[in-house]
Parts: structure tokens; C-alpha cells; sequence
């Protein structure tokens, strides 16, 4: 047993201060010790380095980037701050291998590329802006939800706005070059995706839509083809609802969907080599508008965080069944968004 740290990135709307700290511990099966521990202007999404950096999306004074942390105190030290006229990123994902930050704009319907310099800091090396529409209400110009790493170490970004994936090569200075689109159907509204662990299929998350789709991944050109999909959602739901985050399992037999709205996880079985998916449950997430969801190593237990009821829960989860137990529904975290395992 053991206890883990999270991060936790929030909006700060009402009562959040910015980032906030708990602890998840395995043996009492318990998250306790929330600590307020960076401040920030809505840090939505957090990533983290191998070399122990906290990127955060930030706005401050009308500008929006990513501002660099130094993990290793508290509260956390700001090193860098990448930042320009317009919003914050969506998404921040983090190239280990290149030493690259990518980062997508929602607003702004782009990516940024960064390096990552020796002394912590981020230099700009590319911006990418993608043009279009989707004929939903919230699709009225491109919208980049997700930017990071294919399994062959392309760049994939989703866009919400146009329905679209576009998968990107990645220059040893940090440019990007258009390898392959994929066009969902048309009010999708995708925003996260991920692979299967043997890189041979995605799983398209589609937000306005309550969808999740199968595509087989084909790594000679970094395009898609579509497979399946299946509803996040029961079918006489008729309120709004919103799918979020999607996470999958090591071996790749479940995959986890959050629903904001109907205020639940949807847990998928694969079968047929993770081409196919059948939603096994639907567990409430005892509470309002859950968005991020993480686990620990062992994926043994899974932690929700309710935005708008500032509360986050924690779930067991079944390894063998994938289905998931309710453990705690009460722990507070303000305004939660990001859930990150340190």
C-alpha cells in the first residue's frame, strides 16, 4: 500500500485560489490533506515531466499561455511563463523524448509547440491554426481540445470545432508538418482521445455528442479509419450532457468515460483486440459536472473531480470486471477540473 500525491487544476470562478494538493491513501482507502498550493487564473489542465515540471494553463492581465513550475516545493515556484494576447490553452501534453511542449487552444484553434530549454524555461518553436466550422451552436470556429503524442511519437490534435483529428509529423526543431485529417460525423464535437496499449486503435471521445468512436490508428501515415461508436449515455437520457475525459486501462480491456450532465463514469469493455466496445456501467459520480479523472500505478482506484459541487469522489475499481465501487464522495476541492497522480 501507499499513499500518492495529486494535483488537482481548477477554475477560479467563485472560490477556487488556483492549484490545489490532496493525498490518496491506499491502505485506509481515503483521499484527506487538501492543501492550496499554487496560484493561478482558472488552472484547468496541469501536465507534469519526468523532471518534476508542473506546466499549467494560465490567463493573467489578458494574455493566456503556459506557465512553468518547479515541483519540488511548496508552494510551487513559478520558473517560466509562456504567454500571449488571447485565452489559455485546453490542453498541455508533454514530449519526453523531443524535450517538446505541446500546447492546444481552444479558443484560438491552435497549436503551440515549446521547447524545453536546460534552464526550465520554454521557447516558442511553432504555431499551427486550423480554420473552420461544425454546424452545432458551440462549432462556430475551429477549437483544439487535445494536443499530444501518437504511440509512433506523431502529434495528434483534436478539434471540436471543425469535427475533426489531425495527426502531425514533428520536426527535430520543434515545426510541424500536416500528416493526415480525419473527419468525424458532422456535430461529433470530439475532445480527448486515446490509444489502445498496442498503438492499433483510438478511442474518439466526442463531447457535444455523448459518443465515443473506435478508429484504427494506421501508423505508415498517421491516418484514422472509423470503426464503431457508442453512446456515453442511456438512451432516454434527454438533458444536456457533456462527455469529458476518457482514460483506459494498462491492458487495455476498459475504458473509462466522465458525464457532465447525466453526472457519471460510463466504463467500456473491449473485445475483438480492442476493436469493438460495450458499455458495462454507468456509476454516478455523486456529484455536479465531473470533468478529469485519474488513477493511481495500480489503477485500483479511480478519482473524479465534481466542478460544480466541489467535491471530488474516489471509486475501487475491479480489475478483473472493470467495474468500479463507490469509497468517498465528499472530499473537497473547489472548482476541480484536472486530477494529476504526481
Amino acid at each position: 500500500m501507499a499513499v500518492y500525491k495529486i494535483l488537482f487544476g481548477t477554475y477560479t470562478k467563485r472560490v477556487s485560489k488556483g492549484i490545489y494538493e490532496a493525498e490518496l491513501d491506499t491502505e485506509k482507502k481515503l483521499l484527506q490533506n487538501s492543501t492550496f498550493v499554487g496560484g493561478l487564473t482558472n488552472p484547468t489542465y496541469l501536465a507534469i515531466s519526468k523532471a518534476n515540471k508542473v506546466y499549467a494553463v494560465e490567463n493573467r492581465d489578458g494574455q493566456g499561455g503556459v506557465v512553468t513550475f518547479d515541483n519540488s516545493v511548496r508552494p510551487l515556484a513559478e520558473i517560466d511563463a509562456q504567454l500571449s494576447e488571447g485565452s489559455a490553452p485546453a490542453y498541455i501534453g508533454v514530449d519526453e523524448d523531443r524535450q517538446f511542449v505541446y500546447a492546444g487552444y481552444y479558443h484560438r484553434g491552435t497549436v503551440e509547440v515549446y521547447r524545453i530549454n536546460d534552464d526550465g524555461n520554454l521557447t516558442l518553436t511553432d504555431t499551427w491554426q486550423n480554420e473552420g466550422s461544425g454546424p452545432r451552436p458551440e462549432q462556430g470556429s475551429s477549437h483544439i481540445h487535445f494536443s499530444n503524442l501518437t504511440p509512433d511519437n506523431r502529434l495528434v490534435a483534436v478539434d471540436l470545432g471543425t469535427d475533426e483529428v489531425i495527426t502531425f509529423d514533428v520536426s527535430e526543431n520543434g515545426k510541424l508538418a500536416e500528416a493526415a485529417r480525419f473527419k468525424a460525423e458532422d456535430g461529433f464535437g470530439p475532445r480527448h482521445i486515446r490509444f489502445s496499449p498496442d498503438g492499433q486503435y483510438a478511442y474518439l471521445l466526442g463531447e457535444l455528442s455523448s459518443l465515443l468512436s473506435v478508429l484504427k490508428y494506421n501508423s505508415e501515415d498517421g491516418s484514422f479509419e472509423h470503426v464503431q461508436t457508442a453512446p456515453t449515455i442511456p438512451s432516454d437520457w434527454t438533458a444536456h450532457n457533456g462527455a469529458a475525459a476518457i482514460r483506459i486501462s494498462k491492458d487495455g480491456r476498459f475504458i473509462y468515460v466522465s458525464n457532465r450532465g447525466n453526472n457519471s463514469v460510463a466504463v467500456f469493455k473491449t473485445t475483438n483486440l480492442g476493436s469493438e466496445i460495450e458499455r458495462i456501467q454507468l456509476i454516478s459520480t455523486e456529484g455536479e459536472f465531473p470533468r478529469d479523472m485519474n488513477w493511481d500505478e495500480s489503477e485500483q482506484f479511480l478519482v473524479v473531480a465534481n466542478q460544480d459541487t466541489d467535491n471530488v469522489s474516489l471509486y475501487a475499481r475491479d480489475d478483473e470486471s472493470g467495474e468500479l465501487s463507490l469509497l468517498q464522495k465528499d472530499f473537497t476541492v473547489p472548482e476541480g477540473v484536472r486530477v494529476l497522480f504526481e
